[in-house]
């Protein structure tokens, strides 16, 4: 896909973010832009300095969760637009302790989030674009804990690991049909988000008492790790732009931190091996 102008971007997770990041992109590029958010305030404030900045834009309070949300998302979509041609499969959260303390609700909340949102997604839009047979892409944001191996955030780096697969084998199937739809992964390390506040978004569905441990002190060390390193990140708006360069090439891993690319070589190496996972302290932990 090279041409944007005037062509329709579904972005999830639209109102904060790398999302946020995609639509202003998308928007310079003179595409129709539908926000998709499950936080409304803060899509509501995305789309209006959408439209402020003259770009047409649909805000679409969602939870990809619910695979009845994202079917209301494409009919809204289509209603309003005619068709979809580029997807951002985008929204993600995190939770959870060690794999075996973290609890029921986190697994399911992170999982239904970050996995069955991109699958749901897949399910929706997908036929919709094969029917119109116009060049398209998607792409799904993962990680880089999708590539590699490591402790700590267990739950996200199986949802990631899960989306990369997802992700890897649509691109296969797309190709054996010979659709005019391109496929990327998009694998960032930290990038500048709220990510670690992704509970503001945690329903009550998976909020009641019991459905959130008390983290241990070396669990809080991790994570105020993690913390610091998204705040020292690279910045949305330049993975933005490193996406549609991507797009434009038909590219499909991207991954914006070349440093880590160490730590994926590793880990291919140890499974070529059939040797231990190997990990390396960061100097900074």
């Amino acid at each position: 896909m090279k041409q944007f102008a005037s062509k329709v971007a579904v972005i999830t997770g639209a109102a904060s973010g790398i999302g946020r990041a995609f639509a202003t992109r998308c928007a310079q590029e003179g595409m129709q832009v539908v926000l998709a958010d499950v936080e409304e305030a803060a899509l509501v404030k995305a789309e209006q300095e959408l439209k402020m900045s003259g770009a047409t834009a649909l805000a679409v309070v969602t939870d990809v969760a619910k695979e009845g949300d994202i079917q209301a998302l494409a009919q809204k979509t289509v209603d309003s637009f005619g068709a979809v041609h580029l997807l951002f499969n985008n929204a993600g959260v995190g939770a959870g302790s060690t794999v075996w303390n973290s609890t029921s609700a986190d697994w399911h909340w992170v999982m239904n989030v970050n996995l069955w949102g991109a699958i749901h997604a897949t399910r929706i839009f997908v036929p919709i674009m094969l029917e119109q047979q116009t060049d398209c892409h998607i792409v799904n944001t993962a990680s880089r804990a999708g590539l590699e191996s490591g402790p700590g955030t267990g739950i996200y780096r199986v949802s990631k690991h899960a989306l990369v697969s997802l992700t890897e084998t649509l691109y296969h199937e797309l190709k054996m049909v010979q659709a005019r739809i391109g496929v990327s992964v998009l694998c960032p390390g930290y990038v500048r988000t709220q990510i670690c506040d992704a509970h503001r978004n945690r329903s009550s569905e998976f909020s009641k008492p019991g459905d959130i441990v008390t983290p241990s002190p070396q669990e809080n060390k991790i994570a105020q790790f993690i913390r610091a390193s998204v705040e020292q990140g690279i910045s949305p708006d330049e993975v933005a732009e490193l996406t549609f360069t991507a797009i434009k090439n038909n590219q499909f891993y991207i991954m914006p931190d070349p440093d880590y690319k160490q730590a994926v070589q590793q880990r291919m190496e140890d499974i070529l091996h059939q040797q231990n996972p190997t990990f390396v302290i960061p100097a900074s932990f």
